[in-house]
């Protein structure tokens, strides 16, 4: 059986996609992929297609990297996996040591799960369970900025503000406090930092009215991924610190996406010069290869639960597949290839031709706004480019620059009316030639009536 069509009705017939609509699928064919290697994915009949998006942005070095299947292979002819309560292993004791030396100064203990979600769920629930250890059970609530992402468990969509996610559950969720976030839409890039100062106001306020009742501000540093690749400065990042500290309340960075040279550095919080109190880490710490999330905390938090057992003081939770060694090797292997080949270095040559390569799409009479932070580069269709007003959703015009894409053998899927290039960092410059390229013609396709 090698035709796609046969794979695809079998899928169809027993699985339930993510993020999906499934009645989609009577008109937009499941892509089977057969085999990957670099930026490329490959079907049943032989098609190739661009992995611009690595594969929700967790690929970094592209598929069947040959030395993270070399780590993954080594490591699992000695130990595929064990109960981290009370065993413990080399892979996840050396993985901790590598990113207590990379991460900010004193982000030194590190609390591992096995997704983004997960992460934020141990941040929020860490930060409100550290005050009720110190004596302060009343910080108990959460505050963050609008247009968010932080992932689709309860916890973590409570602190989100993508309404497309939020708006079903909102019975189920956590009464967080939200101000209106920085972002630059439309914005020439020297402007940002004056937007970004005017809506800090809000965050002041809101610290300033309830510090007491606070555990913690959550944020992604610097773009709001899944909320259309809205970005904003560091200056924010280093106002918000500032504040945090002043009014007793801890800080949550969640680099689940924008970690591991996504920003330009590898944590988007070193352009900031200053430390959360939680940093959330998963997607490209694997290279892509295996689920791995870690939450990296300090001192002043890891001995608030340092106690005797009685006092009920320990942090009890848990995931089954917890700093497995697997994936604790692959990302041993992503580590190794960012310190043996420069990557940050390089990425910035690359990240530079992808901004001449959009520059052109500034013009187009329905782009409002082309933005770029590190190797993240985002397009943004508007009906009207003079009012900036959006497309109305039901008209679908992402989907069908993702169906001219697939044609072209680039999988390129926008978010909603927001394309975007977020390639693996092996990309060469011919092939962000023919992602530009493509993009063009999507483009001209989704906005010609």
């Amino acid at each position: 059986m090698n035709r796609n069509d046969d794979w695809m009705q079998r899928d169809l017939a027993s699985l339930w996609h993510p993020c999906t609509q499934m009645k989609d699928h009577e008109t937009l064919p499941v892509v089977p992929i057969r085999r990957g290697k670099g930026v490329w994915l490959e079907d049943f009949e032989g098609k190739r297609y661009l992995d611009i998006v690595s594969s929700w942005w967790v690929n970094i070095f592209g598929h069947a990297n040959e030395r993270i299947n070399a780590r993954i292979k080594q490591q699992l002819d000695e130990l595929e996996h064990v109960i981290l309560s009370g065993f413990t292993h080399r892979p996840v004791i050396e993985l901790s040591e590598r990113l207590g030396r990379l991460a900010p100064t004193g982000l030194g203990h590190c609390f591992y799960a096995d997704n983004g979600s997960s992460a934020i769920e141990i941040a929020l629930k860490m930060s409100y369970h550290y005050w009720r250890n110190v004596g302060r059970p009343e910080k108990r609530r959460f505050l963050t900025i609008t247009n968010g992402y932080h992932g689709e468990t309860l916890g973590a969509l409570s602190v989100g503000d993508v309404a497309l996610y939020t708006d079903t559950y909102r019975p189920l969720l956590l009464d967080v406090i939200k101000v209106p976030a920085p972002d630059g839409f439309g914005l020439p890039r020297e402007q940002w930092v004056e937007q970004a100062r005017a809506c800090f106001v809000h965050m002041e306020r809101a610290l300033e009215r309830h510090a007491g009742e606070l555990a913690a501000v959550i944020v992604e540093p610097l773009i709001q991924c899944a909320g259309g690749m809205r970005m904003y400065p560091p200056e924010y990042l280093t106002w918000l610190r500032e504040a945090c500290d002043r009014y007793g309340v801890q800080l949550i960075f969640d680099e689940v996406a924008v970690g591991f040279g996504r920003t330009g550095t590898l944590f988007a919080c070193e352009q900031t010069g200053v430390r959360p109190d939680f940093l959330c880490l998963s997607k490209a710490l694997t290279g892509g290869y295996l689920p791995l999330s870690v939450v990296m905390t300090s001192d002043d938090v890891y001995t608030a639960f340092y106690d005797d057992y009685a006092t009920l003081k320990a942090f009890l939770h848990s995931h089954s597949y917890t700093g497995n060694p697997l994936a604790c090797a692959a990302a041993l292997a992503t580590l190794d290839i960012f310190e043996q080949d420069d990557v940050i270095a390089t990425n910035r040559g690359k990240a530079a031709q992808m901004e001449r390569l959009a520059a052109p799409l500034r013009e187009h009479a329905h782009v409002g706004d082309v933005r770029q932070t590190g190797m993240i580069l985002a397009i943004e269709m508007v009906r009207d480019k003079a009012s900036l007003s959006p497309y109305d959703f039901r008209e679908r015009r992402g989907l069908r620059v993702f169906r001219h894409a697939l044609s072209r053998g680039v999988m390129l899927r926008p978010l909603g009316n927001v394309i975007y290039w977020m390639p693996p960092y092996v990309i060469t410059p011919e092939e962000l030639e023919l992602v530009a390229e493509v993009t063009h013609e999507g483009l001209e396709i989704a906005t010609a009536d």
